[in-house]
C-alpha cells in the first residue's frame, strides 16, 4: 500500500480522539516528539476538526488510589507518592471547547468502561483520527479495541509520542499500521481544508 497516496477523510462520520493530554502525563519528557510538539499538533488537528463540525472527544485518565489497575506484573508503574491535585487535569492548549466531549478512563484504553462507543456511534462515526501520549499505551489500546469495534483510524505520527523513541517506533511499525493510516498532523489537516 502506498502510504503516500491521497487522504480522504468524511468530515461527516470522523471524530478525534485525544488520549491523555493532560497536565500529569504531558509534564513527563516523551520522544521521538517531545510533550510540547504532541500537544501543539493535537490542539491544530482538535481546531481543524471543530471549523469542520467533527466531534472532538478529549479523553483523560481519571483513576488514583484504589480505583488504579494493580495487576501483578513483573515491572509497576511507579506512581508519585502524592499525585498533584491537577494531575489528570487537561493541559490548557487541549482545554474542552464548545462541543467537545471529555471522557474519564481509568485504564490504558478509551473504551473500555466508558462511554466513548455509544458516543461515537450516537454520531454516527465510522472514522477516528488518533493522537496523544503514550503511543504505545494509551492511543495503542485505544486502538486496538477500535480495530475489534470496527473503526477506521487514522493515526496522528507527530501527534503521538512515548517515554523511549523505540516504544514509539515500535507501535507505529509493528501495530497501529497494521489497523489503520499512519499520516503527519499536516496530512491530515490538509485532508480537511
Amino acid at each position: 500500500m502506498n502510504v503516500n497516496m491521497m487522504l480522504d477523510i468524511d468530515r461527516g462520520s470522523t471524530a478525534l480522539v485525544v488520549i491523555d493530554l493532560q497536565k500529569g502525563i504531558a509534564s513527563r519528557h516523551t520522544k521521538p516528539h517531545d510533550a510540547k510538539t504532541v500537544v501543539a499538533n493535537s490542539a491544530r488537528l482538535a481546531d481543524a476538526c471543530r471549523k469542520n463540525s467533527m466531534p472532538v472527544f478529549l479523553v483523560r485518565v481519571a483513576a488514583s488510589g484504589p480505583e488504579r489497575l494493580s495487576p501483578i506484573a513483573d515491572e509497576q508503574w511507579p506512581a508519585p507518592a502524592n499525585m498533584p491535585a491537577d494531575w489528570s487535569e487537561l493541559v490548557d492548549e487541549m482545554a474542552p471547547q464548545t462541543g467537545d466531549i471529555v471522557i474519564a478512563k481509568k485504564q490504558w484504553g478509551a473504551f473500555y468502561g466508558t462511554e466513548l462507543d455509544l458516543q461515537l456511534r450516537r454520531r454516527g462515526m465510522r472514522t477516528i483520527v488518533l493522537c496523544g501520549i503514550a503511543t504505545n499505551y494509551g492511543v495503542e489500546s485505544t486502538a486496538r479495541f477500535a480495530y475489534e469495534y470496527g473503526y477506521q483510524q487514522i493515526f496522528a505520527e507527530d501527534a503521538m509520542a512515548s517515554m523511549a523513541a523505540e516504544m514509539h517506533a515500535a507501535s507505529i511499525n509493528f501495530v497501529l499500521k497494521r489497523l489503520g493510516r499512519v499520516r503527519s498532523t499536516d496530512d491530515i489537516i490538509a485532508a480537511l481544508a
